[in-house]
């Protein structure tokens, strides 16, 4: 059984990476186009407009881009995945779980892509790679593990309450701006700075730059806290999807 559903879900995050590459003439170069628009325009605002950013502005801004990206596109799909998916379940069984799994396969393979072209831009942009950059695999695995966590809560809770759907896209809209993408969240001193300590999004994006932009190593207490929050979003999505296996059906969309 287990070794069926790992088949399944490889194979429909094969199917669907295919259909999103063939759907545009572009293909899977949106899997880039998309990432980089959004940094053309938080750096033209920030940037050049109120002329906020640094010399380094730029791999500081697409570094923190990147991982938003892959978060934000994760969860919001996540929100819709079972609902998306409704037909299939109805007609034969499947752990509900499988949904939200797939979302993050397809998503963490066109993030693998993304980041690829970051390092490689790095590279020709003058920072060279250091003991620190191999420390991005960890902070990586718990900027997944945490991805992963929400996705499954918010894919489990929101075909019973849909006006979730639209609390987390607005929240989406204040976190894009609480995360510290286009600002350094060190440069805040305390009471501001518990601000940006309670935001697993804030403390992933700032390892990160750690590590590829300041030759330093992550705050390893941070990501362990990041990490058991992670596993306990992950096992109550887990938990609520396998309690209400067969009431999912049964939910008029």
């Amino acid at each position: 059984m287990k070794q069926r559903i790992r088949d399944i879900i490889q194979y429909k995050t094969y199917a669907e990476l295919k259909a999103e590459s063939q759907r545009y003439y572009l293909g899977f170069l949106w899997w880039l186009i998309e990432p980089v628009i959004y940094m053309l325009v938080f750096y033209f605002v920030f940037g050049i407009l109120f002329q906020r950013g640094t010399e380094d502005f730029v791999v500081f801004l697409l570094t923190g881009l990147v991982f938003w990206h892959w978060f934000q596109s994760t969860v919001m799909q996540g929100v819709d995945t079972l609902q998306a998916n409704r037909v299939l379940y109805n007609q034969v069984f499947v752990p509900k779980y499988l949904f939200p799994a797939v979302v993050m396969l397809k998503n963490s393979a066109k993030f693998g892509v993304v980041l690829a072209v970051l390092l490689l831009f790095l590279l020709v942009y003058g920072i060279n790679p250091s003991a620190p950059w191999f420390t991005a695999l960890p902070v990586l695995a718990v900027g997944g593990a945490f991805i992963a966590g929400t996705t499954a809560l918010v894919a489990a809770i929101t075909p019973f309450v849909p006006d979730l759907r639209v609390l987390i896209e607005n929240g989406m809209r204040a976190l894009l701006f609480m995360s510290g993408i286009f600002y350094d969240i060190n440069s805040f001193q305390t009471p501001y700075r518990i601000v940006f300590e309670l935001n697993p999004v804030a403390l992933l994006i700032d390892n990160l730059r750690s590590v590829l932009l300041r030759n330093q190593f992550p705050d390893w207490g941070e990501l362990a806290a990041v990490f058991l929050l992670a596993t306990v979003l992950g096992l109550a999505g887990l938990a609520l999807m396998r309690a209400n296996e067969s009431r999912y059906a049964k939910i008029a969309y």
